[in-house]
């Protein structure tokens, strides 16, 4: 096989609000950070671990815009995207490296009414959405019965 893939999908729960960082040029960045939860049961003691992994979130543009609007610390969400290594350097001169998810597309999967308090609600989501008509009501308000056709 000669193609690579560098694709990570994760769920899980945001720990921080985003933070966002805006370029003279109009672009923005939105960092986070997200946990992703791991349990079973030890088989030698019987007894069930818990273990959390964090990892750091980069969204970019439009999509920073809308994850600083609508993602509250705690609220779930489903991401896509690839990771990448960032090397820099300390107050001391060492080498740094930080791991990244670089989010190519996202889905929130907490409900705005389950959002953490205090956050601002969505007043297209309290709407009734707009029936759609069903498929004999549009035939039959279209053209009525097929004996009617004119060919």
């Amino acid at each position: 096989m000669s193609g690579t893939l560098n694709k990570v999908m994760l769920i899980g729960h945001t720990g921080d609000e985003v933070k966002m960082h805006y370029f003279e040029g109009g672009g923005s960045i939105g960092r986070f950070p997200l946990a992703t939860n791991e349990s079973y049961t030890n088989r030698t003691t019987g007894e069930r671990v818990n273990n959390t992994e964090w990892h750091n979130i980069v969204v970019r543009n439009k999509a920073a815009e809308i994850c600083e609007k609508y993602l509250n610390k705690g609220d779930k969400v489903y991401i896509e995207g690839r990771l990448k290594t960032r090397k820099w350097q300390d107050d001391q001169g060492q080498d740094r490296y930080s791991t990244e998810i670089h989010c190519t597309d996202f889905t929130f999967l907490t409900p705005k009414n389950e959002s953490s308090p205090g956050a601002p609600q969505n007043n297209a989501a309290n709407e009734q959405p707009v029936s759609q008509p069903s498929k004999s009501q549009t035939d039959e308000s279209i053209g009525g019965d097929d004996d009617d056709l004119p060919f």
